[in-house]
């Protein structure tokens, strides 16, 4: 009888290996939801600047010179050819950063499953939360500055 007592606490009970590969495949799919992130940003960043010079040539002549960085060399072109391809370069990174949001959601929902099925609690997690529902309550504190010179 007592075996039959003491093996189901024995299989709930996790020895500290199981725990640390609990916590280190979790701590993995954290890191690679941050690096998914950080990817994004940085190409979002290459989208911004790439809307921002095709708007500036859409303003100047067409047969004016212009220059490219081509594999780390500046290429001397004219707007008429450096404009097509900046334009199709802007579609490729809208689509390459549609296709990273995809994953991006994913992997979120997989590292929360993960805590859910493994009872993970993030250390200080409560603390943000409480914290923010207070600030909600008090209002912000700012600092308001003058424009006028």
């Amino acid at each position: 009888m007592a075996d039959k007592k003491g093996a189901p606490a024995s299989q709930k009970a996790l020895t500290k290996a199981e725990g640390e590969e609990i916590v280190q495949k979790f701590q993995q799919l954290r890191n690679e939801q941050r690096s998914l992130m950080a990817k994004i940003t940085e190409l979002e960043q290459d989208l911004n600047e790439h809307k921002i010079v095709i708007e500036t040539l859409q303003d100047v002549s067409p047969d004016r010179k212009c220059f490219r960085m081509v594999g780390g060399v500046l290429v001397e072109r004219t707007v008429t050819e450096v404009l097509p391809a900046l334009i199709n370069n802007k579609e490729q990174l809208t689509k390459v950063i549609d296709s990273l949001n995809v994953k991006l959601v994913s992997k979120g929902k997989e590292v929360n499953e993960y805590r859910a099925k493994h009872n993970i609690k993030v250390r200080g997690q409560d603390d943000i939360k409480e914290s923010q529902q207070t600030d909600t309550t008090t209002g912000t504190q700012g600092v308001l500055v003058s424009n006028k010179s």
